[in-house]
């Protein structure tokens, strides 16, 4: 505990070594900071670099098990367990400021207690909050439906209009562009909407978990397996 006491002096707290206390009459900012990671290092405390901030909670109440954030997600951050129930596994490969895997939630049951907003930081999910924050999307049509229609149908009418100036470069331009305004919408990351994968990707991931997850089931089964029988003492008999 770091503040300015009466007196200069901090306060006494039962159990010692649980709460330090640090009083910072006429410490510089520098100062203080340095008092603050000594306290640190004798309390044995986490490093700050240790903490993210930025990780998924699934509400399991609002829980559909659709899997789409697993087939949503680019960074691996969803499993299922061995009951196909879908489960936060790698929350550290979670990207800061990225609600992405929430948008898509068609039950917003996925939340980041560090959002800004509700209802997706944990707030009472409202009718107007899900209509507002554009919760309800349709992943197909998002990826693999009229996002890319709505971009070809542009480059088309483009290309008859001006057939001599379109190249490759200006269509992805065009891309970015669209997907832009599409992250601002949404409160998505660039790099995250520029990575999306296809349909096809999204199926193949979904089938890829269930694959690895049958695999871990298969060869703890083939462990058990190699296990000899109990023997008559063992049974008691």
């Amino acid at each position: 505990m770091l503040g300015l006491f009466d007196g200069g002096r901090p306060p006494a707290f039962d159990g010692a070594g649980e709460v330090h206390a640090r009083d910072l009459h006429g410490l510089a900012p520098e100062a203080v900071l340095g008092a603050a990671r000594e306290a640190r290092e004798k309390s044995g405390a986490r490093k700050l670099e240790a903490w993210k901030p930025w990780f998924p909670v699934i509400d399991y109440d609002r829980c559909t098990n659709c899997m789409q954030c697993l087939t949503f997600c680019l960074f691996e951050v969803y499993g299922v367990d061995k009951n196909d129930k879908i489960t936060v596994q790698t929350q550290s490969n979670c990207k800061t400021d990225c609600p992405a895997c929430s948008r898509v939630c068609p039950e917003v049951a996925i939340l980041f207690p560090k959002y800004k907003k509700g209802p997706i930081n944990g707030d009472v999910v409202k009718a107007d909050d899900v209509k507002r924050e554009a919760m309800k999307i349709d992943i197909s049509a998002l990826l693999g439906g009229d996002l890319y229609a709505s971009l070809r149908d542009r480059q088309q009418a483009a290309r008859q209009r001006f057939s001599t100036e379109r190249d490759e470069s200006r269509a992805l331009l065009e891309r970015k562009r669209c997907l832009k305004e599409l992250g601002k919408e949404l409160d998505i990351p660039d790099e995250v909407l520029m990575s999306l994968p296809s349909v096809g990707d999204i199926q193949e991931r979904a089938e890829r978990a269930k694959a690895k997850l049958a695999s871990r089931q298969a060869r703890s089964q083939t462990v058990k397996d190699a296990k000899p029988a109990p023997s008559e003492r063992e049974w008691g008999i």
